[in-house]
């Protein structure tokens, strides 16, 4: 294999899906001998991680215009001393004016940038002249879903597009997953961030559940989560008189121990990209209910063989199958033995040489 020099740029390297498939894939390009540098601009770092690290988040000092410029010109200096041999950026990226500098000022090697959500305005912005041309220098677009591929290449114009799936550990997740959890009695659980923009819908979830059978059989939902939005959900699930069945235990550094347990885990939300929720509850041999949303659900879940597909935004369905999937014991048992098989091709070791053959290494 050559030796490289490879630079994986991100938020952070903590809490979002996209910080998770940095780690992961810093972690097996250092495995392979590659040298590995990490840029990130927030300042928090829980996820393991390859290489060496840059972290600019706590370089920040007083965050007006002086410091960015000083930041900015140590960030240019960087990676003109360092030389990668590839760049491959992770952020998500609204701000089109500081896109252009990145791409035109500090990304003077190949560089690729990732999608990871059917929001594509989220990585690629601004108007439509401009987006067109923003990456016309890249060595690529990676993005996470074949929906997305299909979107970049249809409204942005780009050709140089492909899909490669986010990858999981499932030995980690096979350690993980057998951890004891301070719950008991059967649940039904829904994993993620608690936000205002409610992309994630976890109210309609409740409202769901609500209307099930779930209540009244002592089967719990438990949210894990936190963020802005939680005491509005706990309110909710209060007016509902659910206030004992709807259970928020906050973010837990051990999800896997919670889905392995779980009689199905359940996804309502507007848009994905490749719901890695989804991916690890499969792998955790737990069976999913999920909106057939762009994007992500359609790639993974194949309806009464891993879980159940339900048709986008429509909640009565998912009420519907959501029942289904707890009182018919045969159709359980016949996701969970298909579950772990359907993501076994997300593997680490399995996606990691994908990349490395993309990049030519």
């Amino acid at each position: 294999m050559k030796h490289a020099k490879i630079c994986l740029v991100g938020n952070s390297l903590s809490s979002g899906g996209a910080d998770r498939i940095h780690a992961v894939l810093s972690v097996f390009f250092a495995s392979k001998g590659l040298d590995v540098h990490n840029v990130i601009f927030i300042d928090q770092v829980s996820y393991a991680y390859g290489g060496t690290l840059l972290n600019m988040g706590a370089r920040k000092q007083s965050g007006g215009a002086l410091d960015l410029l000083r930041r900015f010109g140590f960030l240019r200096r960087y990676f003109r001393e360092q030389q990668f041999d590839f760049i491959i950026d992770f952020r998500n990226k609204t701000k089109p004016w500081q896109e252009w500098l990145f791409t035109r000022m500090l990304y003077r090697t190949p560089y690729i940038i990732t999608v990871h959500s059917y929001r594509t305005d989220w990585y690629i912005p601004g108007v439509r002249y401009l987006s067109r041309r923003l990456y016309r220098d890249a060595y690529g677009i990676v993005c996470v879903a074949k929906q997305i591929e299909a979107k970049v290449r249809s409204e942005y114009g780009y050709k140089w597009v492909r899909t490669l799936y986010n990858p999981i550990e499932l030995d980690r997740i096979d350690a993980l997953c057998h951890e004891p959890i301070t719950l008991d009695g059967r649940f039904v659980i829904g994993v993620g961030r608690m936000v205002h923009d409610n992309n994630k819908q976890f109210d309609g979830m409740i409202r769901a559940y609500a209307a099930s059978a779930l209540p009244e059989k002592n089967i719990r939902l438990v949210l894990l989560g936190d963020g802005p939005q939680r005491n509005d959900l706990m309110a909710l699930a209060e007016a509902l008189g659910l206030s004992d069945k709807v259970v928020f235990p906050g973010f837990v550094d051990n999800p896997y121990a919670f889905l392995s347990r779980a009689e199905c885990t359940l996804l309502t939300s507007r848009n994905e990209g490749l719901p890695n929720i989804l991916v690890e509850s499969l792998a955790c041999g737990t069976p999913v209910v999920s909106f057939d949303c762009p994007s992500g659900p359609s790639e993974l879940v194949e309806d009464r063989v891993n879980g159940r597909l339900v048709p986008d935004q429509d909640f009565a369905k998912f009420t519907e199958a959501l029942n289904e999937m707890v009182e018919n014991s045969t159709l359980q048992d016949i996701c969970r033995q298909n579950a772990r098989p359907s993501v076994a091709r997300f593997d680490i070791r399995i996606i990691g040489p994908q990349w490395l053959e993309y990049l030519a290494l």
